[in-house]
């Protein structure tokens, strides 16, 4: 896959980029999986920026990879991990978004695996890809080191709406949600009872918002609320965040609860006159305080410029 397209520039005035991510450890995929149903793995992300959930879901027949860490480091070591697992059953993978570290690891399953996106996903990824690659090198010299040697593939598989990896006994359910948290928005629900949410969800973490004008302003903070109306409406088991310790539904309300807070104090403000600014400002601060528990509470900012600006994604 090739991209043409410039990288994101460091933020000038008026412009937003990612939090700095300097002083964060290398953002390695590491540790055993963990099985948090019957053959649901799970390799954890122990709280490392920069570092997914990674899931495994393993078959009779055949095994399906979720999300691959940052870069061919990552993504060699998923692989291994996903052959220890399957046993020399067919391989899958899909990605719940297209973000570096969910899915800039996938060339190493070029080959190894059937690689299965939504067509949102394929389209963001090749529009989108390489600048958010670029982005990502300023994040941290750790992080331009596993970036370094990345190229982008191309997936087998492309759907629109909803789709069945059979798996042997089991039928996985990738299902398209976005435009949310980015376009290509992807859930993985299996047996209807375990639901992998990307960064639609994130544990004891104030929820990404990669609200950066006018690179990217696809978010659409919105609907991420009504697709978490939705997600609580399958009442599943075991929530797999996108970062975080793996929790149950009540994780699902708790975010949907803090992004409705922020739209609402928002929008309330934003009628009063009061700054973007300003409102930044005020509802981070009363953020800190309600979710004192959260880490990377700077990222509440971003969510207050979004729904400030009424932004959908088009």
């Amino acid at each position: 896959m090739c991209h043409t397209e410039p990288s994101l520039p460091a933020a000038t005035a008026g412009e937003l980029a990612p939090p700095d991510r300097a002083d964060a450890p290398a953002p390695l995929v590491r540790g055993e999986p963990i099985e948090v149903s019957e053959g649901v793995f799970v390799i954890p992300d122990n709280r490392v920026p920069i570092v997914p959930n990674v899931g495994i879901v393993v078959g009779e027949h055949a095994a399906l990879v979720i999300d691959t860490g940052i870069g061919a480091r990552n993504g060699e070591y998923v692989l291994e991990q996903a052959r220890r697992l399957a046993g020399g059953r067919r391989l899958f993978l899909t990605l719940t978004h297209f973000h570096p570290e969910h899915g800039f690891g996938a060339h190493a399953f070029k080959g190894a695996a059937t690689i299965v996106y939504n067509a949102a996903q394929r389209a963001e990824l090749h529009r989108k890809g390489a600048a958010y690659a670029d982005m990502f090198r300023g994040l941290s010299p750790a992080v331009a080191a596993e970036l370094d040697g990345v190229h982008f593939v191309d997936p087998e598989v492309t759907y629109t709406g909803e789709a069945e990896v059979d798996l042997g006994g089991r039928k996985v359910l990738l299902r398209e949600v976005g435009p949310a948290h980015t376009v290509g928005d992807q859930v993985v629900l299996v047996d209807d009872r375990v639901l992998f949410g990307g960064d639609l969800l994130e544990n004891r973490m104030f929820p990404i918002a990669p609200y950066f004008p006018p690179h990217d302003t696809d978010v659409d903070a919105d609907r991420w609320i009504t697709v978490l109306d939705q997600l609580l409406a399958l009442a599943p088991a075991v929530v797999v965040p996108g970062h975080g310790e793996v929790s149950d539904a009540t994780l699902i309300r708790d975010v949907r609860d803090y992004l409705d807070h922020v739209r609402t104090e928002t929008t309330r403000l934003r009628d009063r006159g009061t700054t973007e600014d300003e409102a930044a400002e005020k509802i981070g601060d009363s953020a800190r305080s309600r979710w004192s528990t959260w880490e990377h509470p700077e990222w509440t900012s971003f969510a207050v410029r979004a729904f400030y600006n009424g932004h959908s994604a088009a």
